[in-house]
């Protein structure tokens, strides 16, 4: 696995047609083939190349980064996609999502539901190697998330190329209103359900995302710090799913409830009515 970003410069051939592919897959709303045909194989340097260059497009037509999102913390997943590390996506102020509003059917390609933990920082992470105790002290507080994840890729039909390049399939997100202290959290065992209706879909605790979420925001920090582009005061930090991925259909209503964080509602629109083919 190439692991240097030289081997492939961000403005290559190569990097520039993968961001095509995505960013006319999210222009048109069409899934897209998978894009690791035209990136060297297993060069998550290059898929990162093309995630920069995407979001770069998103911030010259006007958007802001409102933090970040860790992906991949589960070891499952992370066999089946061929990788030994999570991965990292830049989060968009035009993807947040208030607390049960209604996001349109179609707004995220191929949308599924994870229930997360998001920390929201008061001070810097600059350090090289951070420590949980430097990402305790940094962060102001915690909140209950649901991670709207999408694929720009037909099918979902991912590697971990794929998906790095595609912004680690970040589709939208929806943030709880009450914020709580780390110091009134024991995020390790915090248990999660996810329900659809009063169903529920997915279930686990913190200690799937990595052993405890702040591990993974660790991860995150001494990555970004690596990058040149540390984790800032005010970022929001999605840590990783604390279960499987929730599958997602027009009208849904799921709610996400994580013990200590209370709870977090995430709203689906009905599917647009067919066109008349007359």
């Amino acid at each position: 696995m190439t692991t240097t970003r030289e081997a492939t410069p961000r403005g290559s051939e190569a990097v520039a047609a993968a961001a095509e592919r995505l960013d006319r897959a999210r222009r048109t709303g069409v899934p897209c083939d998978p894009v690791r045909d035209l990136l060297p194989p297993g060069d998550l340097d290059a898929a990162y190349a093309v995630q920069d260059l995407l979001t770069g497009r998103r911030l010259a037509e006007g958007r802001r980064t409102t933090g970040w999102k860790v992906g991949l913390t589960s070891p499952a997943v992370q066999r089946q996609l061929g990788v030994d590390t999570p991965d990292f996506g830049a989060l968009l102020d035009d993807t947040a999502v208030p607390d049960g509003e209604e996001l349109p059917w179609g707004a995220v390609l191929q949308p599924k539901a994870e229930a997360e933990v998001a920390l929201v920082l008061e001070h810097d992470l600059p350090h090289e190697r951070h420590t949980v105790a430097d990402v305790i002290r940094a962060t102001a507080f915690a909140l209950p998330a649901v991670e709207i994840v999408g694929s720009r890729v037909r099918d979902w039909d991912i590697t971990a190329v794929d998906t790095v390049a595609d912004n680690a399939s970040s589709g939208a997100y929806v943030l709880g209103t009450r914020p709580v202290l780390l110091r009134d959290l024991d995020l390790r065992t915090a248990g999660m359900v996810l329900e659809r209706r009063g169903e529920p879909v997915s279930t686990g605790a913190g200690v799937a995302c990595l052993g405890n979420p702040l591990h993974a925001a660790v991860w995150l920090a001494d990555t970004l710090v690596r990058l040149g582009r540390p984790l800032r005061a005010g970022d929001t930090v999605l840590t990783g799913a604390l279960g499987p991925m929730a599958e997602v259909a027009p009208g849904d209503v799921l709610e996400a409830r994580i013990d200590g964080l209370g709870s977090v509602r995430a709203a689906f629109g009905p599917a647009a009515p067919a066109k008349d083919a007359r």
